[in-house]
C-alpha cells in the first residue's frame, strides 16, 4: 500500500468512478513528531468550505500520517476521472533528491533517500494524476524551511526541479504565500488567475498559465462563502487579547477553524501557569535594567537574598521578592506592582539610614575601646606592647604608629645584631615567604630577629588563602575605574584616610575599608563583596530617596 505514495501506482486507481464535477485535494501540515512546527501550515484548510460551494468535492486533511495520507489519496483519486477541474494545495514540509519532490507527512523521520518514498507524497506521481484534466488541473506547494537536520546527505529540504505535464499549472512559494492566495484568489469565483499570479512575484508558476485563465465557475448568489478574512481577523484579536474568554469565543464561532488546536493550546497554557496575571502586570511596568538593579539592592538592604545584583530576575530574585511579599502580606506571586516597589523602596531607604546610624554608633564605640588597649599597649612604649595593639586592631587609630615604632625596634635591633645574622635576615626580609623565615628560625634559633620571623610567618599564613579569596571575589564584580574612585571618595569623606583617590586600591585603600568593614560588622578583608559595595554605594548616594 506504501508504494502508493512513491509513484507509478497512483494512477492505476484513476479506473474508479465518482459523481462530482470538480475535485479538490487540500494537505496542511502545521505539526510534524519530529520535524517541529510549521507556522500557518494547517490555513489551506479554511478554504474548504468555500471550495466546496463552489461545486467541488473536497478530500482535505490535517497533520496526516503516512497510512492517513495514502487513505485521503485513494478517495481523490477516485473522484478524477468524472471531474471537470482539479485542484490541489500542499502546506508543510517537502523534501528533494534533486530529481524528485515529496511532500513529508506528519510521522516523517529520519528522512534519506532510500526511505523517504515511504514517508510522503510524491509529487510526480501526483502531476501525472493531474495530467488527465489538462487545462483545468492546478497544483499548489507551500513549503516551509527547515534546516535539513533529518535528512540525510542525498536528501535536502524544499521542492526540487520537475517536469510539468502539458496543461497543468504549477504554483510554488512559501507557505503563507501560497495560503493567502488560496484564499483571496483561487478560491473566488470568476476570478483571472494569470493577472493573479502575475501580480503575487513571490509565487513561482510552471506549466500552462493562458492569459486569462479562469478555474473556477461563478457562484449563485445564494450560496454562502466560507468567511476566511473574518476567523483570521478574529483569531488575530484574541491572540493580541491573549485571554481565556478571547480564545473561547473564537472556537465558539469557529469549532472547526484552522487555529482550533492553538486556541486550545494557547487556553490550556493561560489556565496551566499560576500568577499570571501578575506577571503581564509586571512586565506591563516596563521596568529598565539600572530600575531592577536598585530593586534587587533594596532587597539586599533589608537581607534578602537575590544572588547577585545584576538587573536580571533571576530565580535568586524571584525567591527574594516571595519571602518579602510573605513577610509584607502580600500574595507570594514573585512578581511586584507599583505599590510594592514604591513599599520597598521605603523600607530599604529607612533601614540603610538605621544602619548609617547604627555603623556611626559602633563606629565610635570602637574608636574607645581602640585609644583604651592603645593606653593598656602600645603606650608603654615597648615591642610587645606594640604587638599586642597591632595584633588586636591591625588597622587602628594607631596602627601605623606601632608600625612605626616597631620599625625603629627592628632597625636598632639589626644595628646590633651580627654581621651573618643581620645579612641571612635582610635575604629573608626581602623574600618575605613562610618558607625564608621558617630557615632564619632553623638557622638562628636564637637570633635577633626570632620574634619578627615568628610573627610574620603567622601572619603570611593566616592572610594567604583568605587574600587570595577576598581578591577573587572583588575581581568577579567587574568595577570599573569611576566605581573603584567613588568608593575611595565614599570611604575619605568618613575619615577613613583611603590615600589618593584615583581607583588605584593600594594599602591605604584596603586599610580604609577594613575600617569601614569593622565599623559596620562586615567581614575584615580589605577587599570589596556585595554587602561592603551596596552599603557604600547606599551610603554614598542616598539609597531609596528616589
Amino acid at each position: 500500500m506504501r508504494r502508493f505514495l512513491i509513484g507509478s501506482a497512483l494512477a492505476t486507481v484513476l479506473a474508479g468512478s465518482a459523481f462530482a464535477e470538480d475535485a479538490a485535494l487540500l494537505f496542511g501540515n502545521d505539526s510534524y513528531d519530529r520535524l517541529g512546527r510549521v507556522s500557518r501550515g494547517a490555513e489551506i484548510l479554511g478554504s474548504v468550505s468555500v471550495l466546496e460551494d463552489l461545486g467541488f468535492d473536497v478530500v482535505s486533511i490535517r497533520n496526516g500520517d503516512v497510512q492517513e495520507t495514502i487513505d485521503k489519496l485513494d478517495d481523490f483519486v477516485a473522484l478524477v476521472p468524472d471531474s471537470d477541474r482539479l485542484v490541489v494545495a500542499l502546506t508543510g514540509r517537502f523534501a528533494t533528491d534533486g530529481e524528485r519532490t515529496w511532500m513529508l507527512s506528519s510521522d516523517a523521520e529520519n528522512v534519506g533517500m532510500l526511505t523517504i518514498g515511504f514517508k510522503g507524497l510524491s509529487i510526480e506521481s501526483l502531476l501525472n494524476v493531474l495530467a488527465e484534466k489538462p487545462g483545468s488541473a492546478f497544483l499548489l506547494l507551500g513549503a516551509d524551511q527547515l534546516d535539513g537536520a533529518e535528512f540525510d546527505d542525498w536528501v535536502r529540504n524544499g521542492v526540487g526541479a520537475f517536469d510539468v505535464p502539458q496543461g497543468v499549472t504549477v504554483a510554488i512559494g512559501s507557505v503563507r504565500d501560497i495560503s493567502t492566495f488560496m484564499r483571496t484568489e483561487v478560491a473566488k469565483p470568476a476570478r483571472d488567475l494569470s493577472a493573479a499570479l502575475a501580480a503575487t512575484p513571490s509565487i513561482k508558476v510552471q506549466g500552462f498559465l493562458p492569459k486569462p485563465w479562469v478555474l473556477m465557475p461563478t457562484i449563485s448568489e445564494s450560496s454562502e462563502t466560507y468567511d476566511t478574512a473574518g476567523e483570521s481577523a478574529l483569531w488575530d484579536g484574541a491572540v493580541a487579547l491573549d485571554t481565556v474568554d478571547a480564545y473561547r469565543n473564537y472556537i465558539r464561532r469557529y469549532p472547526q477553524g484552522a487555529h482550533r488546536k492553538e486556541a486550545d493550546a494557547a487556553i490550556q497554557a493561560i489556565l496551566s501557569e499560576p500568577n499570571r496575571g501578575a506577571r503581564l502586570a509586571e512586565e506591563a511596568l516596563s521596568l529598565t535594567r539600572n530600575q531592577r538593579r536598585e530593586i534587587q539592592r533594596d532587597l539586599t538592604i533589608l537581607d534578602y537574598d537575590t544572588r547577585g545584583i545584576d538587573g536580571i530576575f533571576g530565580p535568586g530574585t524571584r525567591g527574594a521578592i516571595t519571602n518579602w511579599q510573605q513577610v509584607n502580606g502580600y500574595a507570594q506571586t514573585s512578581y511586584l506592582t507599583t505599590e510594592q516597589i514604591n513599599r520597598l523602596d521605603a523600607q530599604a531607604s529607612r533601614r540603610a539610614a538605621e544602619l548609617e546610624a547604627e555603623a556611626e554608633r559602633k563606629r565610635q564605640e570602637q574608636a574607645r575601646l581602640d585609644r583604651t588597649y592603645w593606653e593598656e599597649t602600645g603606650a608603654k612604649a615597648d615591642e610587645a606592647g606594640y604587638r599586642a595593639y597591632l595584633e588586636r586592631f591591625p588597622d587602628g587609630i594607631f596602627s601605623e604608629v606601632a608600625r612605626d615604632r616597631l620599625t625603629e625596634i627592628e632597625q636598632s635591633k639589626r644595628a646590633l645584631a651580627e654581621v651573618e645574622d643581620r645579612a641571612t635576615w635582610e635575604r629573608v626580609r626581602a623574600s618575605d615567604t613562610v618558607a625564608g623565615y621558617q630557615d632564619y628560625l632553623s638557622a638562628y634559633p636564637e637570633g635577633v630577629f626570632v620574634a619578627e620571623a615568628q610573627a610574620r610567618i603567622a601572619e603570611l599564613t593566616r592572610s594567604d588563602q583568605a587574600e587570595t579569596q577576598y581578591l577573587a571575589s572583588e575581581q568577579s564584580l567587574g568595577l570599573n575605574l569611576i566605581t573603584l574612585q567613588l568608593i575611595e571618595a565614599r570611604l575619605e569623606q568618613l575619615g577613613l584616610e583611603p590615600g589618593r583617590v584615583d581607583g588605584a586600591l593600594d594599602e591605604d585603600s584596603r586599610r580604609a575599608i577594613r575600617r569601614y568593614q569593622q565599623a559596620r560588622g562586615l567581614p575584615e578583608s580589605g577587599y570589596v563583596n556585595d554587602m561592603t559595595l551596596v552599603r557604600l554605594l547606599a551610603d554614598f548616594t542616598g539609597i531609596g530617596g528616589r
